[in-house]
Formats: C-alpha cells, sequence, structure tokens
C-alpha cells in the first residue's frame, strides 16, 4: 500500500488539490487573535471572522474570502513556514513539521464529521465578529484553541 500524499510530500510539492484537502474544516484559523506589540506574543479570541460559518466552520464565501475581508491570511507553503500561531492540531502545520495526521482528520477518517466529534473545531464556540465591538475582542480571549487536541490523538 502507498503512502499518503501528507507524509511523502513537502508543502511544496503538493498538488492545489492536497493542499484544500490538508484543512481539517475545524476554523480556528479563522478566529480573531490579538497580538501584543512589544512581545509579538499571539492570543485567541471566541470572536470568529464575519464569514465563518459556526456550524460547518467553513467559509461561507471562501472564493471571494480576501475581497470581503482584506485581513484574511491566505495559507501558502511559505505563510505556513512563518506563521507560528497555528493551532497544534492543524494539517498545515503537522506536515511542515514532518508530523502524521490525526485519526480524526477527514483524509484518515473519510468522513468530514470528525473533526467536530472529537471536539476539536470551533463548532459551537464562537460568536461572530459582527456582533462585538472590536475594542471588546480582549473580553472573549480564550485559550481552547491550543489545547483542543490534547484530549483527541488518539482514537
Amino acid at each position: 500500500m502507498e503512502n499518503p500524499f501528507w507524509k511523502v510530500k513537502s508543502l511544496d510539492q503538493l498538488t492545489q488539490g492536497e493542499w484544500e484537502s490538508l484543512c481539517d474544516g475545524c476554523g480556528l484559523c479563522c478566529l480573531n487573535k490579538l497580538e501584543d506589540w512589544d512581545t509579538g506574543e499571539v492570543a485567541f479570541t471566541s470572536v470568529a471572522c464575519r464569514l465563518l460559518d459556526g456550524d460547518s466552520c467553513r467559509c461561507s464565501d471562501y472564493e471571494n474570502r480576501q475581497a470581503t475581508v482584506p485581513d484574511c491570511i491566505q495559507l501558502t507553503p511559505q505563510s505556513v513556514r512563518e506563521i507560528h500561531w497555528l493551532p497544534p492540531t492543524c494539517g498545515y502545520r503537522l506536515v511542515r513539521d514532518g508530523l502524521d495526521l490525526y485519526w480524526w482528520h477527514p483524509l484518515v477518517s473519510g468522513d468530514p464529521e470528525t473533526v467536530h466529534q472529537a471536539g476539536i473545531s470551533a463548532q459551537g464556540r464562537t460568536i461572530s465578529e459582527e456582533e462585538v465591538d472590536v475594542d471588546d475582542f480582549e473580553d472573549y480571549l480564550v485559550e481552547w484553541p491550543l489545547t483542543v487536541g490534547e484530549h483527541a490523538k488518539t482514537n
């Protein structure tokens, strides 16, 4: 049996389809983050991008997201190498670091719902940025995007 592409290819070698399939649909990268200008430390909030569908944890306008949300960060092989705040469960981060995908990743499980069933996703944990004043984002600081995978690494 041949090894799956994420075990044998680097991020730069992936086809567009393979790249897109590495997204597990957790929605964690679509949470607003606050950066401390002095230290560079990034903190997650439970305030989601206005385009994030809170049920599916997918972008509601993926193709036009950067026109609608100009500061939307597009993940590329280069940006994945530079972004230090990617959640530890992120498929892009795992492949970048030479690690395997977890059992609940849709490429492993064959089911896009397992990321939610395993408690990895932002499903049901967010509020839309349209409902929160940007000056109040600090009231929504959360740590769970960095710890969600600690209980669900094994099946």
